[in-house]
């Protein structure tokens, strides 16, 4: 078991992290795209991702952060409450945006049609279906690596879900991303199982958010 001491908060870099707003969605794109370049979303194409995220921002469900530096967005992340509520209810407002951009991505790429219709089954094959609260994805420019910004973003991210009473937080990465799970280990995750998904071994981890010796409340960030 990881021993764990409080997270060293550097009040300038949390500053300059805000909740995500609508006029980030293609700033947020592109950094998913050049980080996640082979998952899913990203493969269907920029306006598909924008799309996306300009209505999540909307949606109850969804949590999501940015890191602001200069004016210009560096980084973020995004979770949700409930992943499974959260697509029905952006497919439901927001469908006649983000489908079109979907199938003119599986009509560019075929071989697409296959992951989009897995992804319905994704909340049932991640397993630890008692823990709603999940971090979805993360991605800073590279110059920002190594900086312990990510830690701040993630700890605003579990702090946000901790005070909206989630006592548990999972993510899900690829079996085989050391760098990935190296960094939930040094957090304290513990492994929830293992599946298969996309045509790759993954694995999901949860956080205990209750008692976490770095979740300490903090105060409420400014809008950047």
């Amino acid at each position: 078991m990881v021993a764990l001491s409080p997270f060293p908060v550097d009040a300038e870099v949390l500053g300059r992290i805000r909740p995500m707003q609508y006029r980030d969605a293609d700033r947020i794109a592109d950094l998913h795209a050049a980080a996640m370049g082979r998952s899913l979303w990203a493969e269907l194409g920029h306006a598909f991702l924008a799309s996306l995220y300009r209505g999540l921002v909307d949606c109850p469900a969804f949590i999501g952060f940015v890191y602001v530096e200069d004016g210009e967005v560096k980084g973020f992340i995004a979770g949700s409450l409930d992943t499974r509520a959260m697509m029905r209810d952006v497919l439901r407002r927001r469908g006649q945006f983000v489908l079109p951009p979907a199938l003119l991505g599986v009509v560019k790429r075929p071989w697409l049609a296959v992951k989009l219709l897995q992804t319905a089954r994704y909340a049932d094959a991640s397993g630890a279906a008692e823990v709603p609260g999940e971090s979805l994805f993360c991605s800073f420019v590279p110059d920002l690596r190594g900086k312990r910004v990510s830690g701040h973003i993630n700890k605003v991210l579990f702090d946000e879900l901790l005070a909206r009473g989630h006592r548990a937080v999972k993510i899900t990465t690829e079996v085989d991303n050391e760098g990935a799970n190296r960094q939930l280990l040094s957090w304290g995750f513990r492994d929830a199982g293992r599946f298969r998904f996309y045509g790759k071994d993954m694995v999901t981890y949860v956080l205990d958010l209750p008692g976490h010796p770095r979740l300490e409340p903090i105060s409420r960030h400014p809008t950047v």
